[in-house]
């Protein structure tokens, strides 16, 4: 799948697909160590009660939050993207829904901290509006890592004698059945030493990736998101 430069709404896969494959990640990356972490000093893929996070400690953070029922909202920023600093000033926020987390985005772009901001109603992605030549607003860069299926499973690192495959991990986090006995079959046999099954299974728990339609991970006041800011 192809991410445009700047990011089209039809680029993302659809939000529950995305959830399913960034929330497997945090799930395997989960830890009591990083839990205990505040917010602005975690790095790499977790879960909380904010929403899906990701952040390099560098380059780029991102936030996926339900946000009710067939809501979702997706922003963050990469280092490519152009709209922040692009003068006259893009409006990220133009023709938004009104349940967005408006507060804590506005807070962010204030800033200068928001790359960009996806919404998801009605069946589809949507944003606001950019101006001709924009370069990037980098969603690319940010979210290309989810949109194709091998490159998920390339990025799942499960190491010798793990007692599930990576296949079979995506496969039932992309059904909504990522069961607690799926992930403590991987975690049994496998001679990583870095697991901790707790920190994983309430990770699984806050994904909602257990049970199909599950609720997961919603925010609805915007009181939590990811990476830089706490």
């Amino acid at each position: 799948m192809t991410i445009h430069r700047p990011g089209l709404p039809g680029d993302l896969p659809g939000p529950e697909l995305l959830r399913a494959r960034w929330g497997l990640l945090a799930i395997l990356e989960a830890s009591a160590e990083e839990e205990s972490l505040p917010s602005v000093h975690r790095t790499g893929h977790w879960a909380d009660g904010g929403g899906l996070h990701l952040d390099d400690c560098g380059c780029t953070w991102w936030t996926l939050a339900r946000m009710g029922e067939g809501r979702f909202v997706l922003y963050g920023e990469d280092e490519s993207s152009d709209v922040k600093w692009h003068k006259p000033a893009i409006d990220m926020l133009a023709g938004a829904p009104g349940w967005l987390p408006f507060d804590r985005l506005r807070d962010l772009i204030e800033g200068y901290e928001l790359g960009c901001v996806y919404w998801y109603e009605n069946g589809a992605w949507a944003r606001a509006p950019y101006p001709e030549g924009l370069g990037d607003d980098g969603l690319d860069c940010g979210m290309s890592r989810f949109a194709d299926r091998a490159d998920v499973l390339d990025a799942i690192d499960l190491g010798e004698g793990a007692g599930i495959g990576p296949e079979t991990l995506l496969d039932g986090a992309e059904r909504g059945e990522l069961t607690a006995e799926l992930v403590e079959s991987l975690v049994s046999g496998s001679e990583y030493d870095h697991w901790d099954l707790p920190a994983m299974l309430r990770a699984l728990s806050l994904t909602g990736l257990s049970e199909r339609g599950g609720e997961g991970v919603s925010i609805v006041d915007g009181s939590s998101h990811a990476g830089q800011v706490s």
